[in-house]
Parts: structure tokens; sequence; C-alpha cells
């Protein structure tokens, strides 16, 4: 069982109100939100990776993670929360004013496996469309789509057309050299009330 397995609703509440936390703090104060880990449940103090989607009005304000545990996962998601704020390098310091309009959402990820194929149909083939997030690694090239993307990117060719290019290649670039990892992700949302019913 991995730590993906075990976030409950509970755990994912908590999560969710630290992300708002750690944001507001950096809004109020301009510093870090001190997590006291004996008020939190262990399985959230337990190593975990975690990454922190920000939207506004459906379009991305932020998103910032990692995509391997080197902290307990409470802290990684209130770090995360407040770089995907402040620190995205593709855009500037979060607002209170937007803070007003923020869709926030958690990634939760698994550890990720490398994936074994033998050219690129078979990489195609092996991609779980909705379920896989995927690292591609060439040489000192990497980039990560979370499995979230597959709600823009459906088809496993765009999918992985615009990986390669995130990770600085060209869409139609292959070598026996690339490398491939997978993971999956539990994503955490805030509730609405229908959830609540």
């Amino acid at each position: 069982m991995s730590l993906v397995d075990i976030i409950d609703r509970h755990a994912a509440e908590i999560l969710l109100n630290l992300a708002v936390e750690s944001i507001k703090q950096g809004l109020q104060a301009s510093r870090a939100l001190i997590v006291d880990l004996d008020k939190i449940p262990d399985s959230l103090c337990q190593p975990g990776a975690s990454f922190v989607t920000l939207k506004l009005d459906g379009q991305l304000r932020g998103c910032i993670g990692h995509l391997e545990a080197s902290q307990a996962l409470v802290l990684d998601v209130v770090d995360n929360a407040a770089l995907a704020a402040f620190r995205d390098p593709r855009f500037a310091p979060l607002t209170a004013s937007e803070f007003e309009m923020l869709e926030i959402s958690l990634s939760i990820l698994s550890t990720p496996e490398p994936l074994a194929f033998s050219s690129e149909e078979d990489l195609l083939r092996k991609i779980r469309p909705g379920i896989d997030g995927l690292i591609l690694k060439q040489g000192a090239h990497q980039g990560t789509f979370l499995p979230s993307v597959w709600e823009s990117l459906p088809e496993p060719e765009g999918f992985l057309r615009h990986l390669k290019q995130k990770a600085g290649l060209s869409e139609d670039y292959w070598s026996d050299s690339l490398q491939v990892l997978r993971y999956t992700a539990q994503q955490i949302k805030p509730s609405t009330r229908e959830d609540a019913a």
C-alpha cells in the first residue's frame, strides 16, 4: 500500500486547509507557515511527494511540486502551496484579490517507476490515459505531466508530443536512450456542497 492509497477524506481536508493557510500566511506575513506535526495525523507525517496546482477562471496560475518524497507529506504540501503562489517563475506573485477567486488542487504522487519499452509505438501502447503521470528524461532534458493533464490532452500521442516539448525536445524526437517513468496521483480538490450531501 502506498501513501496515495491512504489519504482519506479527513486527511485530504487537512491538506487542503493547510495549503490555503500557507498561501494566506504568505500574503499576510510574507513568511512560511509553521506546522506542528504533533497535531497532524501520522499518515500525513510520512514522507510524500506532492504538486499544488492553482487556477484562476480555469486557467493555470501556478503549479509547483516534487516528484519524489523528501519530507513529510504535510510539509511538502505547505511548501509547494507557497511556492506555487509566490515563486512559480511563469507568473507574478499571487495577489490578495486573486486569492479570493483561487482554485486549489493537490496531487499526491506515488513513487515513480521506470517504464520498459522497445519503441515509441510500444511506449504509446503502455501509457494508461487518465491514470499515468509521466516523467521523460533525455540527458539534461526532463519534463513531467501529472495525470490531470490527460483532461486537456486525452490521446497518448498528443500527451507524449507535448511532454517532449515541455522537456525541451522536439515533438518528433526519439532515441533508444530515452527514459520514461510513470506514477499515479490522488487528486484532491475542495469539496462542493453536492459532495457533502
